[in-house]
């Protein structure tokens, strides 16, 4: 009798769910499985041995910060008076407020981005602010479901408000799985739109992969994703490898107020599906074209640890590229936040700061001093769900290995 699959892996698309995504333009029926736009090779390649591999990987030189991170917390009680501001929690989660509504991408408030709360990559810092506190979300947006991006205790969480979930097809499977219902979330293949909220979302083509379990189906999608209201818009890059397809997304969506470009956990192991941060800029430019305004914020990195450079090294490597570029760069500290159109963006190197950042970048206080306790050295989330409530068992279920992050 096979055993029951943990609620945390999600589940396999089935039904009408896996009749759409066969019909979808995307998918190859001979290998059953979405095809990247460009060929992307999703296993890691050791151009020595598999020991030399994970010798590197295992290494612990600069994979963490020497000390535990500070963060702001986020000041979000005024609207942007531009009417666009972003706001960083870390990795790849952003909220970004625009034209009066309050889009949410990749939420991860969980301690470990694994299917396990004892095993798996862990946070560098706290989580800026309790999800509790983040107040209205209009729209939640998932870029694929890896476990640094698709995290179920923070969705389960947030289901319990009145946010709508847009999703690249086949995620789906996993929220229903979840207990979301099926008219609380919308599920989208590339280029295919739709109106939530005041706002318009497009999924866009990235090349990435899939899969929460051992065996990866590729069976749902990943995907970028362009968000546009009445006066503004963004693009999410999510997970992904550079590609030429990034310059027509900016053809047919754009132009952008801001991008929001993954540019951490690269490696010469899995060049086709991370970008290097002086990918990311290209990225940047081939989307936004010469729109001088344009300002990109490096996401997908300073948080966990799931690759073999050093932690800080995307941060130095942005700035670099930025500015040989002529870009605009905005670099806040996690729970920083900046609204496109000023002047002057955060563009202070905060990981040079022991600590990681400096009074000079908060609002007021870091998130221990306006707690009032040591939030430095004590994550909440080792004590509090993503909610911000007391820590509840996993559901009961068993806890072995980590799955596939990134």
């Amino acid at each position: 009798m096979p055993l029951p699959r943990l609620a945390s892996f999600g589940a396999e698309p089935a039904g009408e769910r896996l009749r759409r995504i066969e019909r979808s333009p995307h998918y190859d029926a001979g290998t059953g499985t979405f095809r990247n736009p460009v060929r992307a090779d999703t296993t890691p390649r050791a151009d020595g041995s598999r020991l030399d591999m994970a010798r590197v990987m295992l290494s612990r030189k600069e994979r963490r910060p020497a000390a535990p991170l500070r963060v702001q917390r986020p000041d979000l009680g005024e609207p942007p008076a531009s009417g666009l501001r972003l706001t960083w929690f870390g990795h790849s989660t952003v909220l970004a407020e625009i034209d009066g509504r309050r889009v949410l991408f990749d939420p991860v408030w969980a301690e470990r981005c694994s299917p396990f709360s004892f095993v798996g990559p862990r946070r560098y810092h706290p989580a800026p602010l309790p999800l509790a506190a983040l107040g209205r979300v209009d729209v939640v947006v998932v870029s694929h479901d890896h476990y640094d991006h698709l995290d179920m205790s923070t969705v389960r969480a947030l289901a319990r408000t009145e946010t709508h979930f847009v999703v690249p097809l086949g995620v789906g499977a996993h929220l229903e799985r979840w207990r979301i219902r099926p008219d609380r979330f919308t599920e989208l293949d590339w280029h295919e739109t739709r109106d939530i909220a005041g706002l318009t979302l497009t999924a866009t083509p990235a090349r990435h992969f899939c899969g929460r379990g051992l065996r990866n189906r590729q069976r749902t999608l990943w995907a970028s994703w362009v968000v546009a209201g009445p006066d503004h818009r963004v693009f999410h890059s999510g997970d992904t490898g550079y590609f030429p397809g990034f310059a027509d997304t900016g053809t047919a969506y754009g132009p952008f107020d801001a991008t929001m470009i993954q540019v951490g956990a690269y490696s010469d192991y899995w060049p086709d599906i991370h970008m290097t941060p002086e990918e990311g800029v290209r990225t940047h430019q081939d989307l936004c074209g010469t729109a001088a305004r344009s300002a990109l914020l490096p996401i997908h990195w300073g948080t966990f640890n799931l690759a073999p450079h050093p932690w800080h090294e995307p941060g130095e490597r942005m700035l670099a590229a930025a500015a040989d570029a002529g870009v605009r760069l905005a670099v806040p500290p996690p729970g920083g936040s900046f609204e496109p159109s000023v002047p002057d963006l955060p563009d202070s190197p905060w990981w040079r700061v022991p600590g990681g950042a400096d009074a000079r970048m908060s609002p007021g206080a870091t998130v221990g001093e306006r707690a009032g306790e040591d939030a430095v050295r004590r994550s909440p989330a080792d004590h509090t769900d993503a909610a911000g409530g007391a820590k509840r068992p996993h559901d009961g279920e068993a806890e072995t290995s980590p799955a596939q992050s990134g």
